[in-house]
């Protein structure tokens, strides 16, 4: 008898094709563009493999080399491939409205974020026209644990579903992150009791959040977050107002595309 849990061929990765893919996002997670000898390091494929995917992708123009040719990163074609997404995505094509009229009420930054396994990917912001400061960009990925996004989105699973979904090892992003697996389990009770999530500097020094999912999903894969300066914090009664604000517009919202028929 056959073992049902035997891969068959059509069910294996092409490796050169998972190659391929876990070199561009290798470029696209680094600050900065990468040596051979870099990628070699992190991606584990032998030199002459390398070199040669390396020297298509950056004859498709997915990766670009600086002025010398030896160190690369992401190139043009990725982007288009990226906003490709952005724009043919029915959800992220309504958001832009939302996060207006929620910028509007709230006075502060405010996020749209989908999550990817056990991080969250941003797919829209708008900034605080009063405020100065880093504001993450679109298409960014942190770490679902050190964000109010993420931890909104996890605490649609169950406890055993998240502890099978996170990593091994939490990331520490700031001191205030939360590493230990089963102190972020007991946050997301306190996410689940009160409907939204609240995260004090662990993913940005200087920065709280405030986030809560849009539910026309179930569970919801997509959330909504306001981003303000840590002494905003100080005053419970802002923050209560605030996360009124940011779930009344996610259910407003989430009503509105499910009676459209979006899912």
């Amino acid at each position: 008898m056959t073992d049902a849990r035997v891969a068959t061929p059509e069910s294996q990765p092409v490796k050169s094709a998972e190659r391929t893919i876990h070199i561009l996002e290798t470029l696209a997670a680094s600050p900065t563009r990468m040596s051979l000898g870099e990628l070699q390091e992190a991606c584990k494929y032998p030199r002459s493999s390398l070199h040669a995917l390396l020297r298509t992708l950056k004859e498709l123009r997915w990766i670009e080399a600086d002025e010398s040719g030896s160190r690369y990163g992401i190139g043009t074609h990725a982007l288009l491939a990226g906003t490709s997404y952005l724009d043919k995505d029915s959800v992220v094509g309504r958001a832009a409205s939302v996060l207006e009229s929620l910028r509007a009420e709230i006075g502060h930054t405010v996020h749209f974020a989908r999550r990817d396994e056990s991080s969250v990917i941003y797919l829209a912001s708008r900034g605080s026209r009063q405020e100065v400061r880093r504001m993450h960009r679109v298409g960014r990925k942190l770490p679902c644990s050190v964000t109010a996004l993420g931890q909104a989105l996890l605490a649609e699973l169950t406890d055993d579903e998240v502890r099978a979904l996170l990593p091994e090892t939490l990331d520490r992003v700031t001191e205030n992150s939360i590493t230990d697996h089963e102190q972020l389990i007991a946050e997301l009770g306190e996410v689940r009791r009160r409907g939204w999530s609240l995260e004090r500097e662990q993913g940005t020094v200087g920065v709280v959040c405030i986030a809560t999912v849009v539910p026309y999903r179930i569970p919801a894969t997509d959330a909504l977050s306001v981003s303000m300066q840590a002494d905003v914090a100080a005053y419970p009664a802002e923050l209560e107002r605030i996360a009124e604000v940011l779930t009344r517009h996610a259910a407003v919202w989430a009503r509105e595309l499910r009676s459209e028929g979006v899912r």
